[in-house]
């Protein structure tokens, strides 16, 4: 301990931010030296996860959060599961970080004793107007967002909004028609969030991820992101369910997981080079994609297959993906998700038309939960037969789940 005190007040503060805030307060026991040093710490995290009050932290933080030394709070996140703290307590700690230049504020406040949880007023309305706040995350069902008609975050770069519930239909629309700079932005939807159209309109955003998903009290989306460079969507939608989503044309990076409409996705994505898709329904004919939709800048391919007859849509996309190097199959091993179909074996007769990426680009083909069934047998016959620059092969019983 000697040796450690030896050191500047400065470099002691930069090893105590990378502690938990109770440990960083516990210190001020060990000496005058330190009695007051944790003040100077720009970084608080209290993450309460039982369901009594915690009265000893509520009165700490109302007494010590206005005498941090610091002119900037860098990241102020609290957590609560339940409303032993009182909203105004919450409401009293953000204005309180944003008087002083809050970056980043992260509030998980839930009351897991109900559900649906009734939103209570969290936010104050500085929060709205913050140029100082870089980081925003918002989780739980207890948080309603309401955005007054002033509003400004001219520094706010990543925005996420999770089960969070909203004062009116334009609350989110206006929101982040105020983020000048927005480039990361995760929505996680309630079913009782009061939105109806989802409207994302940001020129700046570069990465986006979010449902799009019928099955919530919501008629529709609108996404127009130009810029947007990683796209992740999960989609289960009514057949009345519409959306529109305008041309992606720098998307780089695509996670998509989908029931139905999926062309229209597509359309929006012919930019990607790295593409992961989960597909939850049986291709047919009638479910492919229209002629003209290419991904002439597509490398990397995963698909996740959950049903029979996938390799009808799989060769589509290796015709359509001439630059193609990289090749992963993953089957879902559960059983249920198959059914029986006379049809499942699957053959490509036209071997005068083979896909250009077997004959020129595909390097890496991989497997990973192989089954043996026709169409599996059948598909893997025929890279194997045709792919001109294969490097390396793999094919497995072990299904694997892990996203790169």
């Amino acid at each position: 301990m000697d040796r450690i005190s030896g050191l500047s007040d400065e470099l002691l503060v930069k090893i105590l931010r990378f502690l938990p805030t109770k440990e960083v307060v516990s210190t001020s026991v060990l000496s005058k030296r330190w009695e007051f040093l944790w003040l100077w710490v720009p970084k608080l995290k209290f993450l309460i996860n039982h369901f009594q009050p915690d009265l000893p932290v509520r009165d700490f933080i109302t007494k010590n959060l206005p005498l941090l030394k610091p002119h900037v709070i860098e990241s102020f996140h609290f957590q609560c599961f339940d409303k032993s703290f009182q909203p105004e307590d919450v409401k009293r700690w953000v204005g309180t970080t944003i008087s002083r230049c809050v970056r980043e504020l992260i509030i998980n406040y839930c009351d897991l004793s109900s559900f649906p949880g009734k939103p209570v007023e969290l936010l104050p309305s500085s929060l709205y107007t913050c140029t100082s706040l870089i980081t925003l995350k918002l989780t739980g069902n207890s948080i309603i967002v309401d955005v007054p008609r002033t509003v400004c975050l001219p520094s706010l770069k990543t925005l996420v909004l999770s089960g969070v519930s909203y004062s009116s239909e334009d609350s989110l629309r206006l929101l982040l028609s105020y983020c000048p700079v927005l480039e990361d932005l995760t929505i996680h939807r309630d079913r009782h969030d009061n939105v109806i159209t989802l409207v994302i309109i940001v020129p700046s955003l570069l990465r986006l991820s979010l449902p799009i998903d019928g099955a919530y009290s919501c008629d529709g989306y609108v996404i127009v992101t130009p810029s947007l460079k990683y796209f992740q969507v999960l989609g289960h939608y009514r057949e009345d369910f519409s959306y529109l989503i305008t041309h992606m044309p720098k998307v780089e990076e695509a996670d998509l997981s989908v029931e139905q409409g999926i062309e229209r996705l597509f359309e929006s994505i012919t930019s990607v080079k790295r593409l992961s898709l989960f597909v939850y329904l049986d291709i047919e004919d009638e479910s492919m994609y229209h002629n003209g939709i290419y991904f002439n800048q597509l490398e990397h391919l995963k698909l996740h297959i959950y049903r029979d007859n996938w390799s009808k849509l799989l060769v589509r996309l290796l015709e359509d993906s001439p630059k193609l190097r990289v090749l992963k199959l993953v089957v879902d091993d559960d059983p249920d998700f198959y059914e029986e179909y006379e049809h499942a074996s699957w053959k490509y007769n036209d071997e005068s038309s083979v896909p250009k990426c077997l004959l020129d680009s595909l390097e890496i083909f991989e497997f990973a939960g192989y089954t043996r069934r026709p169409e599996e047998r059948d598909f893997v016959s025929y890279i194997l037969k045709h792919a001109c620059h294969l490097k390396s092969s793999s094919i497995s019983h072990l299904s694997c789940y892990v996203r790169e």
